[in-house]
């Protein structure tokens, strides 16, 4: 049984997966949509409305705590000089998903997770 345990583990191992929501979640930041599958985007949306929130607190310790996860320090800058102070007064749900047609080569639920004005 499963109790308790939370996350999805998308077929990867542990190093792996984390890169993959590293790389979702700094693709996510810098183009403010992305198009993925829907596992995947349900995974990342947290992780980017995480580090969004750190963008909103300021200073240097959630500076840091940004920058060990983004993949691009000009990605961390823009959280802290752009996406912070525009979601100051939202309380959160920095983030949308979309629905969109299956992939054709598998069928897959393909999503655009994109952040909201």
């Amino acid at each position: 049984m499963r109790h308790k345990i939370a996350g999805r583990k998308l077929g990867r191992v542990t190093a792996h997966r984390r890169a993959l929501y590293r790389n979702l979640v700094t693709d996510l930041l810098r183009y403010e949509k992305i198009v993925t599958t829907e596992a995947k985007a349900k995974e990342v949306r947290s992780i980017a409305e995480k580090m969004i929130t750190l963008g909103k607190k300021s200073g240097l310790p959630s500076y840091r705590q940004a920058l060990s996860f983004i993949t691009d320090k000009k990605i961390t800058e823009k959280i802290f000089s752009d996406l912070g102070p525009r979601y100051k007064e939202r309380p959160g749900g920095y983030t949308r998903l979309v629905k969109l047609e299956p992939r054709l080569g598998d069928g897959a639920l393909m999503v655009q997770l994109e952040l909201v004005e």
